[in-house]
């Protein structure tokens, strides 16, 4: 199984539809002047979803899209593949944060 077939099976899994692969987006994101996440975002064309027609996808390693995978959908703000990582970055970073007593 290819990586694309990988990330499409990551996008059935978690959204419910197929997908077709429409580009690969190079995507640097830094915070102060430092790089805080550097890669390509495959841009997938949804069939069928209600509320989305693509999806941002992409896998923390790069090879093993099961195991490390990330899949956005384009909803608004969501709007390109930039956005996608700097929205799936913010989760990551509260997730990280101490929960207040």
């Amino acid at each position: 199984m290819s990586y694309i077939q990988e990330l499409q099976d990551v996008i059935r899994k978690l959204h419910g539809v197929e997908s077709q692969h429409v580009e690969s987006v190079p995507v640097k994101e830094t915070f102060q002047g430092n790089t805080v996440w550097e890669g390509i975002v495959e841009v997938f064309e949804l069939k069928g979803h209600p509320k989305a027609n693509r999806a941002y996808a992409w896998a923390h390693d790069g090879e093993h899209p099961q195991e490390s995978s990330v899949a956005v959908l384009h909803i608004e703000p969501i709007t390109s593949a930039a956005k996608a990582v700097r929205a799936a970055l913010i989760q990551e970073f509260r997730s990280l944060e101490p929960e207040e007593s």
